[in-house]
């Protein structure tokens, strides 16, 4: 039993780790965007290099809003605190 509470564990680490690494790489896709194609100078190069990473920070998600949606899309809950 213990075991197959690890695999879940690890399952699931895993998979959160992949969600935060989408959530960083989609933040700076964005950014990239912003810099290149929308910015006309310097200062909203600036800006818009700030910005976006402040805002992905502070509207993160929650650890339990991505566990909802790693079981939607995988399967796997998140194990139990007291075990």
């Amino acid at each position: 039993m213990n075991n197959m509470t690890n695999n879940q564990r690890d399952k699931f680490q895993s998979y959160m780790k992949r969600a935060w690494a989408i959530y960083a790489l989609l933040t700076i896709v964005l950014i990239v965007v912003l810099v290149l194609f929308v910015a006309q100078d310097d200062e909203e190069r600036f800006f818009f290099t700030i910005m976006p990473a402040a805002a992905a920070y502070v509207f993160r998600p929650t650890d339990r809003y991505l566990g909802k949606l790693i079981f939607k899309f995988t399967g796997v809950s998140q194990p139990s605190e007291n075990e």
